[in-house]
């Protein structure tokens, strides 16, 4: 919980703390505003009334829409009512609980250096690395075989124990 928390205030708000700001009635959530230094309340699931409101400075729209909070709910309009919400919190508990399409720039970003280690890999092979070395031949192979064979090494439980030298060839 702490972590989607801390996520959602990373990539909305860019590791800003929450303080003063002016919203206006028709202003999104999310719009440029003033911060104030050294408050560190944000609304969050698990602690969704924090200490201060969201905005503590208000414009003269705002402070008049607050003075018409104090007066009869049933005459103020639903976007005033929306405009009220948004000056004591930053987000509803939808928009906390809204997942976001971060995943889908990490999985990018994971088959983006996979395809680039891949190409990497790719050059190596084609112009880094010799194409193939002398040793391992087939026609070198055999003639180190034979001669491992010629010399007897390890006669008792080695190589040279399986082979059958009066008829030259493996034994069975």
């Amino acid at each position: 919980m702490f972590s989607r928390a801390a996520r959602s205030l990373v990539m909305r708000t860019g590791l800003r703390t929450r303080g003063t700001g002016t919203h206006s009635p028709g202003d999104a959530a999310g719009s440029q505003r003033r911060m104030t230094p050294y408050i560190d309340c944000y609304a969050q699931r698990s602690y969704p009334m924090p200490d201060e409101p969201f905005c503590t400075e208000l414009s003269e729209e705002q402070q008049a829409l607050k003075e018409k909070e104090k007066g009869s709910w049933t005459q103020l309009s639903q976007a005033e009512k929306v405009a009220l919400y948004r000056l004591q919190f930053h987000e509803t508990f939808a928009e906390m609980n809204h997942r976001s399409n971060e995943w889908k720039t990490v999985m990018g970003c994971v088959f983006f250096f996979i395809g680039f280690t891949a190409l990497v890999i790719w050059w190596q092979r084609v112009y880094v690395f010799p194409k193939k070395v002398v040793t391992l031949t087939e026609e070198r192979k055999a003639q180190q075989l034979q001669r491992l064979l010629d010399m007897k090494s390890n006669p008792i439980q080695g190589l040279a124990a399986h082979w059958d030298y009066e008829k030259k060839e493996w034994k069975k």
